[in-house]
């Protein structure tokens, strides 16, 4: 999640144009026949995310999901200094969910960095308060370390004991890693029964396989896929790690090569979940049209509609 202007200007700009050239291909169609179900949405923040932006309330944001058809929406804390203007702390979102059971989950977070009596077993004795109290999951986890920095490594730790997943946001400057993603990938080898669910640009802008520096995974590439991306490789490595489809970032790796976002979409099925990054009133969301354009086939859209989401998370 990043600042909704320059969202706009990058990443929502863009992906509505790519959704429009998505009109035009027609690789198959989808079975009409069928109703899809309606949206689980992985991704949402209620509160004041970024100075300048207007306030979300739980009644606003139900009131947009019953506009667009989504059923149920997770509800992510924002905790770390870097990841937003004002601090998205873990209760209101599991008093959100406890008043709206039948419409929000909600995840928890903490900052690495906090000062814990006891280490590995003080940060579990926290995370595991807040799953006793309903948290289903772990993030938005956008914290400006690099990915397996040992303070990191320790949080994972704790996941993988208590069983929780983790939404995790990655660019060039929280959650940082190289091209081709190792770190991410040190953190899936070293944690394989905990399941890491990956967001934000540089976990996107490594759909493709022609990011050379660290600032490539600060971008919102455009033009065509290049085969070989680390998201591909990892998918087919580690079956603990998936894709949150939110943001422009999620939309403009998709829609930035359709016919390779199609096939991608497809081809990695069980791995992906809708997401929006909804955050104020009145936000574009290009996923919607772009999902629509894609015309995939019924079983693999409702996967990534929903299934997804309520096997890894839980719901």
């Amino acid at each position: 999640m990043s600042p909704i202007s320059r969202r706009q200007m990058l990443g929502y700009s863009a992906g509505m144009l790519a959704a429009g050239w998505l009109n035009s291909v027609n690789p198959g169609q989808a079975e009409e026949s069928k109703k899809l179900p309606p949206f689980i949405d992985v991704h949402t923040h209620i509160g004041t995310t970024w100075n300048g932006n207007k306030e979300l309330t739980p009644d606003d944001l139900i009131k947009w999901m019953d506009e667009h058809n989504i059923e149920r929406s997770v509800l992510l804390p924002l905790v770390s200094p870097e990841s937003s203007s004002f601090l998205l702390l873990t209760e209101p979102a599991l008093q959100a969910a406890k008043d709206h059971p039948d419409r929000f989950t909600a995840f928890c977070s903490i900052d690495p960095r906090t000062s814990v009596r006891g280490g590995v077993k003080g940060f579990k004795s926290i995370i595991q308060s807040y799953v006793d109290k309903g948290a289903k999951g772990f993030g938005e986890h956008k914290v400006g370390l690099p990915f397996d920095d040992p303070l990191m490594m320790q949080i994972y730790e704790v996941l993988e004991d208590v069983g929780i997943p983790i939404l995790f946001h990655m660019d060039s400057q929280r959650g940082i890693d190289e091209p081709g993603l190792p770190r991410l990938e040190h953190a899936l080898a070293t944690f394989p029964e905990l399941d890491f669910i990956g967001h934000g640009p540089g976990w996107w802008a490594s759909i493709s396989g022609d990011i050379k520096t660290k600032k490539d995974l600060g971008t919102y590439p455009k033009g065509g896929v290049v085969e070989g991306g680390a998201i591909d490789r990892l998918m087919e490595k580690y079956p603990n790690i998936y894709g949150d489809m939110s943001a422009g970032s999620g939309n403009n790796a998709i829609a930035r090569d359709p016919e390779f976002g199609r096939q991608f979409l497809i081809r990695r099925q069980d791995r992906l979940m809708f997401g929006t990054d909804y955050l104020q009133p009145g936000q574009g969301v290009p996923q919607f049209e772009t999902l629509a354009a894609m015309k995939l086939p019924y079983d693999v859209e409702v996967k990534i509609r929903r299934k997804n989401a309520e096997r890894v998370i839980d719901i």
